[in-house]
Parts: structure tokens; C-alpha cells; sequence
């Protein structure tokens, strides 16, 4: 009797699950942002001209959630908003204020392996103060994060893209509508 050797597969396993940490709630990001400010929701119902406008002018495709914008008691908004890194979603807020410019910006979720520097304060600096006649682009007005190059255009993008809100649609709100 002859014995041959048996020779085993190795055995493979692909997990889906996936790395991220929540920094912030979105109640903590309001008060970050607007410290003991009152918040009412704003009800947007965008056309399908206005997100096809937001699309093709901001470069982000993820759908924008209508009902992630408030109005902020003293003049102002704050907009909860996602974009994918890499490969992940990346949840972030944006403080508008009354002119239409940045106040500020805060990752809520970051759910990459990498990358996560994008929370870096001095980073998150570079928005404040930003319009819409500001480029608000990666390596023009925005410095790129080396090993975060996904994640830094996509938030710049994403940060363009609500400030392409406000001047569309949420500048233009009667007082009594919000």
C-alpha cells in the first residue's frame, strides 16, 4: 500500500467588518460648532435639477440627506453631510455662518483603516472662512495630507458642495420657512 501525502487548502476568511470611530454625535458636533446655540431642522426638498447641480459642480456623488440641516438660533447652519474616503463613508458637519462663510468643520465618523488625520484641528483650520468664491479645492487653497490624499479631496469636495447648498437653496429661505 502505497500513502500519499494529503494536502490541505489553506483556509481563507474575509472579514466584512469594518474599522471606524465615532468622535462625535451630532448634537456634540453642534455644540462644537455653536456653543450653546438652539437648533431648528430645516425641511429641504431638493429638485432633481438642484442634485443634479450639486453633483456635477462638487464632484460628490454620495446622495445628500435632506434631512441633516439646521438652522441655527442668531443666523447661521449646520449641515451634517457624508462623503467616502477611500473606501468608507466619512461623516462630517459644517458650520455656516450668517454670510455664508465656514465657521468651522468636525469629522463625526471616520471609518477608514487610515487616513484618519483629516481630524487634525490645524487640517480642519484651512475651511474656516471659506465661500463659494473661494476655490475650496485640494493643492489650490486646501493642503493635501500625505496618506490621507483620498479622504482630504473628498472632504474639500464635500465642504464645497455644502457651501454650493447654502448659496442655492438655503440663503434663500424666508425667515418663517425654517
Amino acid at each position: 500500500m502505497r500513502w500519499e501525502p494529503l494536502l490541505a487548502a489553506p483556509l481563507v476568511v474575509i472579514s466584512s467588518a469594518s474599522w471606524g470611530n465615532v468622535y462625535l454625535s451630532t448634537e456634540q458636533a453642534q455644540q462644537a460648532i455653536f456653543a450653546g446655540a438652539k437648533f431648528t431642522p430645516v425641511r429641504l426638498m431638493l429638485t432633481q435639477e438642484q442634485r443634479d447641480t450639486l453633483r456635477a459642480r462638487s464632484g460628490v456623488y454620495e446622495p445628500f440627506k435632506e434631512d441633516r440641516v439646521w438652522f441655527v438660533d442668531g443666523g447661521g447652519f449646520f449641515i451634517v453631510d457624508d462623503v467616502v474616503g477611500k473606501h468608507e463613508t466619512i461623516t462630517y458637519a459644517v458650520g455656516i455662518n450668517r454670510d455664508g462663510s465656514v465657521k468651522q468643520i468636525e469629522i463625526l465618523e471616520y471609518r477608514e483603516t487610515y487616513g484618519s488625520e483629516v481630524r487634525d484641528p490645524v487640517w480642519r483650520k484651512q475651511f474656516v472662512g471659506k465661500t463659494l468664491e473661494a476655490p475650496v479645492r485640494l493643492n489650490k487653497d486646501i493642503v493635501n495630507i500625505t496618506g490621507a490624499t483620498l479622504s482630504s479631496k473628498h472632504i474639500t469636495d464635500g465642504v464645497r458642495r455644502v457651501l454650493m447648498l447654502h448659496d442655492m437653496v438655503l440663503k434663500g429661505l424666508p425667515h418663517g420657512v425654517r
